[in-house]
């Protein structure tokens, strides 16, 4: 395999980065003034803001509002080179790493490939459900809620309309919690006026969770509101509720019942992104990386993994830490100053998570806060989500623009991007496929 042209080898350490999240992009913006040469890789020109996924998956945002060109950031970096590119693997005798459009060597490489949707083995759900861990998985779901919509008004049997009509959320997390209220908003609200000739009374939204209550790892004042606020936007949920399989049609459940449906939406798991190469006592749970505390992979010499990839344990996490951004944010932090650090020959700081607090909203004025030592929920919980997640997205732009759509929705309880794109516009209307379609 030929070396990637265009990027020179100089008296510079390169240090190779593979995923533009948030533990890489961070990562790399800390190493735009340093003394290295940093080559990043992503399958994707543009940063995600993956928290909001599901206010574009639900028509409250557009697609273009929480992402962010990545070439735009990394301007006029004469030592920082980008490439759209997907990694196959890793030799790390020789250190070398092989993508789809060549070869290149590194002095340090950093994995932060995020994680993907875990099915956990049940070929079912994988064939028929639809994830939400992308953009285009977002866009995705859009055309599957709306399309199914359309052909809920050509339905002549009333079973059928229901089963088109009605969603199901699997996984009472935040993703799930969040995408069941907004879902159930657009039934209130939103849907009646596009859709007058169909009886949303008709519409179930459902969400299921596996375990005892939702917002699993919250404070137990936070998981009964969230569960009180749902029901109160007249979603069903169930705990304690496996879902055993799914065949496009209709859930069903380990205890026998079953939930009709033509939109399953699965947000119960994930698990790590793969890179061939990389040595299988490495492998911890959910296929994460084994590091040590400062990000070190176990068995390979001068290769890290930050973000949802790194699975550490420490004596406060013992199951590892959290897969959220704020670990990813740290941990790309502090693997700056001990890649300076390694270089001056001065000892590697240990990583040590500090717990900022935790979010998740339901609805309008509806949400709860875990601080570390203050536990809200409401109007000032919902208010302050708002706040964190709009300073959160990169660009002045992409802020100003969720901000008047934000505001445009609250004021006249309308979003106005229910837009059904298909891949060409010469096409009929037709069933989306579960497999991301190309955004």
């Amino acid at each position: 395999m030929n070396t990637i042209p265009n990027i020179p080898k100089n008296e510079r350490k390169r240090i190779v980065i593979v995923g533009g999240g948030f533990a890489g992009l961070k990562l790399a913006r800390k190493l735009m003034k340093s003394h290295f040469q940093v080559v990043l890789f992503d399958k994707n020109n543009y940063h995600q803001f993956q928290p909001l996924f599901y206010q574009v998956a639900t028509a409250g945002l557009e697609p273009s509002a929480i992402s962010f060109p990545l070439r735009k950031i990394f301007q006029a970096q004469q030592h920082l080179h980008f490439r759209v590119a997907t990694v196959d693997r890793i030799e790390p005798g020789t250190q070398e790493i092989f993508t789809n459009i060549g070869k290149i060597d590194y002095d340090y490489l950093v994995l932060a490939m995020g994680a993907t949707t875990n099915y956990f083995g049940n070929k079912g759900i994988a064939e028929h459900a639809v994830p939400m861990k992308s953009l285009s998985e977002a866009l995705q779901l859009r055309n599957t809620i709306l399309t199914h919509f359309e052909k809920a008004l050509s339905a002549s049997q009333l079973e059928d309309r229901k089963t088109l009509m009605n969603i199901v959320v699997v996984g009472g997390g935040p993703t799930g919690v969040e995408l069941a209220g907004a879902i159930a908003e657009m039934r209130n609200v939103i849907l009646p006026k596009d859709y007058p000739e169909l009886d949303f009374s008709q519409m179930e939204v459902s969400l299921l969770e596996a375990g005892p209550k939702v917002l699993n790892g919250y404070s137990e004042a936070s998981s009964v509101k969230a569960e009180a606020y749902l029901e109160k936007l007249g979603v069903n949920v169930q705990t304690a509720a496996m879902v055993a399989d799914y065949d496009g049609q209709a859930v069903t459940l380990k205890d026998g019942r079953t939930l009709n449906s033509r939109t399953v939406i699965w947000a119960a798991g994930v698990k790590a992104n793969e890179i061939g190469g990389i040595p299988a006592e490495a492998y911890g749970r959910a296929r994460r990386l084994i590091v040590d505390r400062q990000n070190r992979i176990k068995g390979v010499e001068n290769i890290f993994a930050i973000g949802d990839l790194a699975y550490m344990e420490t004596e406060k996490y013992p199951q590892a830490h959290p897969q959220v951004a704020q670990v990813a944010l740290q941990q790309a932090s502090l693997l700056h100053r001990n890649l300076k650090h390694m270089e001056d020959h001065k000892p590697l700081r240990e990583f040590r998570y500090t717990d900022k607090g935790s979010l998740a909203t339901v609805g309008r004025n509806l949400a709860v806060a875990d601080l570390p030592f203050l536990h809200f929920q409401g109007f000032i919980a919902w208010v302050l989500w708002l706040f964190v997640h709009l300073m959160s997205i990169v660009g002045v732009k992409n802020r100003l623009f969720v901000f008047i759509n934000w505001a445009w929705s609250y004021f006249t309880y309308d979003q106005s991007l229910r837009l059904l794109i298909n891949p060409k516009e010469d096409e009929p209307v037709t069933e989306p496929k579960a497999t991301p379609a190309e955004a």
